[in-house]
């Protein structure tokens, strides 16, 4: 893994950490490589867990194409408040309420309420 790789890496999981501080969610278990299922770099935000059957990854001659769900008990507002803050810093811009642009990419962060708790979708495609 290279050197710049690495320290991306660690950068994201201290966004993650600080986040989690943030948002009281310290009494979570935060794990330093929590990362949504299908991504390097897209942290797992803090009372959220991967959904792996249902993740879909590939990459196509336009571009990668990913589709990852999260689930766990947390509000819509922490959701977006979590990646409003720290998908800035790892590049992304803001387009609309849910979805953000970088380097050629779209991301679209969905959230759907399902019994108590909420499932969050990713999916990444080329702009």
């Amino acid at each position: 893994m290279s050197t710049p790789h690495r320290l991306l890496k660690h950068l994201v999981a201290s966004l993650v950490i600080g986040a989690g501080l943030l948002w009281g969610a310290a009494s979570a278990p935060v794990r330093a490589e929590a990362f949504v299922d299908g991504f390097e770099d897209l942290p797992l935000m803090p009372g959220l867990a991967n959904v792996p059957a249902a993740s879909v990854s590939f990459d196509a001659a336009a571009g990668r194409i990913v589709v990852a769900f999260a689930e766990g008990r947390v509000g819509m507002p922490a959701v977006r408040a979590f990646y409003s803050q720290t998908l800035p810093q790892l590049g992304w811009a803001p387009d609309g309420a849910s979805r953000w642009l970088r380097e050629g990419e779209v991301l679209t962060v969905d959230t759907v309420v399902e019994g108590n708790g909420l499932v969050v979708r990713f999916e990444l495609a080329p702009r």
